[in-house]
């Protein structure tokens, strides 16, 4: 049996309680500056919130900067999660969403899930429906009379481009004076 309870994942729209106490428990590292870092995070969680529809799935957060952030299922290429000795302490973790953006770090987190890995495997069967959706049925290389063609171009453009290359050896040879060199 699934050690996991099954979640409707279209009514998670908020986090786990837990990631309150999870971002007061980090302000305190913050020494002196423990009220404005508490202050912050209390603002963060109260004003977090996710979205998961047919499209893709949001979040947003901030009261005096707003933050929103939406993606769709096709754009996702990767999914990770993460939890660090608090946060599995206390029963949470993140689910960090990747795209094709080149930067290096998760276009999104979602954060203060208890349900993290049900999130993951949801995410994982929306992205890859929405691929199988929208991907174009590959065409095999040697297929049809068309593909035919467009190999015999390749292969006259290549051999063009051989014997502008050997014309081009023949000439640089004949400036330098070489073995090659013909008047």
């Amino acid at each position: 049996m699934d050690d996991h309870p099954t979640i409707d994942i279209d009514r998670l729209d908020r986090p786990h309680p837990n990631l309150l106490k999870y971002y007061l428990l980090a302000s305190i590292l913050a020494g002196p500056f423990f009220p404005l870092a508490a202050l912050t995070s209390f603002l963060r969680y109260r004003t977090l919130r996710y979205r998961f529809d047919d499209e893709g799935v949001s979040m947003r957060w901030g009261v005096l900067f707003r933050k929103d952030i939406s993606l769709t299922y096709a754009r996702l290429q990767d999914i990770h999660l993460e939890s660090n000795v608090v946060e599995r302490w206390l029963g949470l973790g993140r689910v960090q969403l990747q795209t094709a953006s080149g930067s290096a770090k998760a276009e999104m987190v979602i954060e203060g899930l208890e349900e993290y890995e049900q999130v993951r495997d949801y995410l994982y069967s929306r992205m890859r429906g929405a691929r199988g959706q929208r991907a174009p049925a590959p065409r095999s290389p040697g297929s049809g009379v068309h593909a035919r063609e467009e190999l015999a171009e390749v292969a006259s453009a290549l051999r063009a481009t051989a014997d502008e290359l050997a014309a081009l050896r023949k000439t640089l040879a004949g400036r330098r004076g070489g073995p090659d060199s013909h008047p």
